[in-house]
């Protein structure tokens, strides 16, 4: 059986996320994996040339990396309190160009990404990132959804 030694997790903190965690925490204990736990900050929108009292675009753009370097350790606290073979990455970007990007340079040999499984109007207009890394990745991606119990209505 081929052996997963980089783990790639991408998480947007989302409960979907959270079950992703569970499966990928599963996988490295089993194979003694590492984990890199992966942040996309979403591009923003470029809001130069726009008036926005008192912050510049380049503090706005600061402060979401802080705050997403935030909420990508609080992630790790809460669901990988126990494994120490891990670390951590905020990028910004396209999510799924960021994603295969950073699993081709880290060398990785599965990525584990939970997926909202959208269907018709919310998938044409929203995508799929999960999707679009399966299509693009240079290793197994593994998407993982809610158990149906669990699924928003």
């Amino acid at each position: 059986m081929k052996r997963f030694e980089k783990i790639l997790l991408a998480t947007d903190f989302s409960d979907y996320s959270e079950v992703a965690c569970e499966y990928a925490l599963s996988l490295a204990r089993t194979f003694n994996s590492s984990i890199l736990v992966l942040h996309v900050i979403n591009e923003p929108v470029d809001l130069r040339g726009f008036y926005v009292p008192h912050i510049s675009f380049e503090q706005l753009e600061k402060e979401i990396e802080t705050s997403a370097d935030q909420m990508l350790e609080r992630f790790c606290r809460e669901h990988l309190q126990e494994f120490s073979s891990y670390r951590t990455m905020t990028v910004s970007g396209v999510p799924y160009e960021e994603i295969i990007r950073v699993a081709t340079e880290q060398e990785s040999s599965l990525i584990v990404i939970g997926t909202h499984g959208r269907t018709g109007l919310d998938h044409l207009i929203f995508g799929s990132t999960a999707e679009r890394v399966v299509r693009g990745a240079p290793c197994p991606v593994m998407t993982i959804r809610l158990p149906a119990d669990a699924r928003p209505v």
